[in-house]
């Protein structure tokens, strides 16, 4: 895909601007009816086929509502996991209610950057497997830092205050990696925001 100039002859977006203005449409979007009841935003991260060189982010949420559910089973977890772990998000938390990165626009810009980079690979350009492993853990690793980049943005830009009301966290998790995503998180957040949730965390930092 060829990524044009914008009117006016102003440079194309980057993908971090993409990434952040997706997420900012995406919290504004969420169902009004569901709003009051939001606890925590979800970043999934996660790429298509597992493949750095298509990486996306499934943006959701888990309410008050669900976490009530869960506890209300007939064989509920504990309240800390009914709350924060992914295992048990409802279809909004897990799946999120739009993905972004590997859209056509997205994708266009990760790959034109990963070029310029030169982190981009492809399957039989020669590179030892090595090589692209090491090209793929290095987009990986971008990508991880770039999501929580756009989480701190939506709070220091007031974009979850605007949407929801009232700040609330950003749980960022990657499925392949579980014990990440309390650094993620953390990284990602104010503290007070994640001290309940953090409250797990196996390495134990306060």
């Amino acid at each position: 895909m060829t990524i044009s100039a914008t009117a006016g002859g102003a440079p194309p977006m980057t993908f971090r601007e993409h990434m952040e203005r997706a997420a900012a449409q995406t919290l504004a979007a969420f169902p009004d009816e569901h709003v009051p009841q939001i606890h925590c935003v979800t970043f999934r991260i996660d790429g298509v086929d597992q493949d750095p060189r298509h990486p996306y982010l499934a943006i959701g949420y888990s309410t008050e509502a669900d976490v009530a559910a869960l506890l209300a089973s007939p064989h509920p977890p504990e309240a800390w996991e009914a709350r924060w772990s992914y295992a048990y998000f409802p279809p909004t938390g897990l799946e999120g209610v739009r993905s972004v990165g590997s859209d056509p626009v997205g994708a266009g810009l990760h790959r034109r950057e990963a070029v310029r980079q030169g982190l981009w690979y492809e399957d039989d350009d020669g590179l030892s497997e090595d090589e692209r492993d090491e090209r793929g853990e290095r987009l990986d690793e971008r990508f991880h830092r770039l999501c929580v980049d756009v989480a701190k943005g939506l709070h220091a830009g007031g974009h979850i205050r605007e949407a929801l009301g009232r700040p609330v966290p950003v749980i960022l998790y990657d499925m392949f990696n579980p014990d990440e995503m309390f650094a993620l998180s953390r990284a990602a957040n104010p503290p007070e925001l994640v001290a309940d949730f953090l409250a797990e965390d196996p390495e134990g930092r306060d």
